[in-house]
This record gives C-alpha cells, sequence and structure tokens, in this order.
C-alpha cells in the first residue's frame, strides 16, 4: 500500500486558504496513486502556539479573548460542510485521508474547540472523528476534552488503521484500544518537532508490531499573517521556527522506512508491505496470543458526550 505524508504549514489560523493547500496536496498524492494520505495534528486550521508565547492562562485578558475569538471564528464546523471539498476530493483522487482540525463541534454548543483527528475513506465518506482525549499542558486553555466515540479502526486496503493526536499516543489504554480491534497501522499526528517524534514513533511499533506513521507539521513566525488580531505581538513574542517537523514512518520491527524529516516541507511517499506485519506478529501479538483477557481487560465508553438529550414528540402545537 502506497502512503503519503504530508508535513505541511498551514495558513495558519486561516481556514479557507489552509483548505485550499490541503486539497492541492491531495491532488498531488493524487497523481502519486497514494492509498492513504495523513496530516498533521490541528493543521486545520493550525495549533495554538500563541498561548505559550503570550501569557496565555492571564484570567480576563482582553487581548486573549480576541485571538481565542478569531480562532473559533476560524474553526472546523463538520456539520454545515467545512470538510466537504476536502472529501470531495479525495472520492476524485482515490485515497483516504487522515486530517487533523480543530472542531467547532454544533453537538457541544458550537463554542468550544476541540483537537479532533478525522479519517476520511476513499469514496470521500467521513468514517470517524476523534476528538482529543486530554488536551496537554496550554492546549488546555484553548481546547475542550474529548471523548471516546473515535476510538475506531477502519479497513484500508489489507490493513487496519487507527489513529491518534500527539501525547495521546503515550496514553498505554488508548493505544490498547487501537490494538485490539486489528490495528495494524498506527497514525500518531504532531503538531511538529523531532522531540514528539523520534522516541514515541519506535516504541509503539514494537510495542505493537505495526506500522506507524507519525506526521507533524511546520510551524514559523513567517507563518503569522497580518489578518491575526495582535499579529505584531504575535511575531514579537514568537520564535523564528517553532516546530521544526520530524514526520517519518517506522516498520513494525522498530527500523525506519522513512527516517524522520526536518524543516522541509512536501508530500513524501513510502511503500507498506502486510507480510512484515504478520512476520512480526509471529512471536508477538499485544493484542491477540500475547494478550490475556481473562486477567485484565479494557472497557472503552465509545459514546459521544453531550450536556442534553432532547426527546421530543415531534408535534408543534
Amino acid at each position: 500500500m502506497k502512503v503519503g505524508v504530508a508535513q505541511l504549514s498551514p495558513i495558519w489560523l486561516n481556514k479557507a486558504k489552509t483548505t485550499v493547500k490541503i486539497i492541492e496536496c491531495i491532488q498531488e498524492a493524487g497523481d502519486l496513486r497514494c492509498d492513504l494520505l495523513v496530516f498533521g495534528e490541528g493543521l486545520l486550521p493550525g495549533y495554538p502556539f500563541w498561548l505559550a508565547y503570550t501569557d496565555g492562562a492571564k484570567f480576563n485578558s482582553q487581548m486573549q479573548k480576541e485571538i481565542y475569538a478569531h480562532y473559533l471564528s476560524e474553526g472546523v464546523d463538520i456539520a454545515i460542510g467545512d470538510l466537504d471539498a476536502i472529501c470531495v476530493t479525495a472520492k476524485e483522487n482515490n485515497l483516504a485521508i487522515y486530517l487533523g482540525i480543530i472542531e467547532k463541534a454544533a453537538d457541544r454548543g458550537g463554542h468550544s474547540l476541540y483537537c479532533s483527528l478525522v479519517y476520511i475513506d476513499k469514496q470521500g465518506v467521513i468514517q470517524s472523528v476523534h476528538r482529543k482525549l486530554q488536551p496537554t499542558y496550554e492546549e488546555r486553555l484553548g481546547w475542550a476534552p474529548g471523548d471516546g466515540q473515535g476510538l475506531r479502526v477502519h479497513q484500508l486496503e489489507e490493513f487496519t488503521v487507527g489513529g491518534l493526536n500527539c501525547w495521546e499516543n503515550w496514553m498505554p489504554l488508548s493505544r490498547t484500544a487501537l490494538y485490539a480491534q486489528g490495528e495494524n497501522l498506527h497514525i500518531a499526528v504532531w503538531p511538529g518537532c523531532l522531540r514528539n517524534t523520534k522516541d514515541i514513533t519506535e516504541f509503539i511499533a514494537k510495542e505493537s508490531r505495526s506500522y506507524v506513521i507519525s506526521v507533524s507539521g511546520l510551524y514559523r513566525k513567517e507563518d503569522v499573517g497580518d489578518d491575526l488580531p495582535y499579529a505584531d505581538l504575535l511575531r514579537e513574542a514568537i520564535p523564528d521556527n517553532i516546530a521544526n517537523g520530524g514526520s517519518g514512518i517506522m516498520n513494525p520491527k522498530g527500523e525506519w522506512l522513512m527516517e524522520p524529516i526536518i524543516d522541509k516541507e512536501g508530500l513524501f511517499v513510502a511503500e507498506l508491505d502486510l507480510q512484515l506485519v504478520y512476520q512480526e506478529r509471529q512471536n508477538f501479538d499485544v493484542g491477540g496470543h500475547y494478550s490475556r483477557p481473562d486477567v485484565t481487560k479494557l472497557t472503552v465508553n465509545r459514546s459521544r458526550q453531550s450536556l442534553i438529550e432532547l426527546q421530543d414528540d415531534n408535534e408543534c402545537t
């Protein structure tokens, strides 16, 4: 199976322009006959890097309120079709996609944001939206905690693929939820930086005896556009190079198939061989013959969480 790694910088916090960039990458991957294309965490419309550099925890800050309001306005509302053009392009190019988005969830009131990983199949249909279970550190100032609804795997060609957001990949029970469903191709998406991908990618590959695709983004001071609130202040506060990429692919033996790529934007392609998974599962299958469900077992709540459950009689009086 041919897979594409899209290590891109967004048009930071601009949903429309970043969507165009994503579509262009999908078309390029289609020309190369990729079966799967993976983008980094929160790429659409971008990661909230400003929080770490502008006193993001200062309570009732007018600046933080205005930047958040802009972020919210650029959030991805799946219900009103914000991903439709991407889905159509995926179908036209006969490839599946994992895409990191900042989701403005209508089923949670529409005013909170979730770091979500969306799987779109080759028919252009959204099959899962995984909201990050636990935002990390300063992310909690901008993102709400998600739920288990998206802890799902999908059949893609001969592979069974699943994915997690950033530090969720360090959470053993979240990984196990995917292993137990037969995952043999693991997608780990990150905002960027080699320090995030160099160790955990190898560990997951060796633990699961699966292929692991880690995909990061690139973020630089030059990505701060003039249309952003407090743009000059952001440019002054943010380092020249916030995130340097580090995307790569590890095989089930724990060997780099694609070594981490630093400070380079583009689409990178590799071929995966399922037989190598089978070979490595011979002596260790974490969700199969090496598990002991009679001793330890995981329970996963995959219901979508909501504050309200409406019960209507569908009659107007």
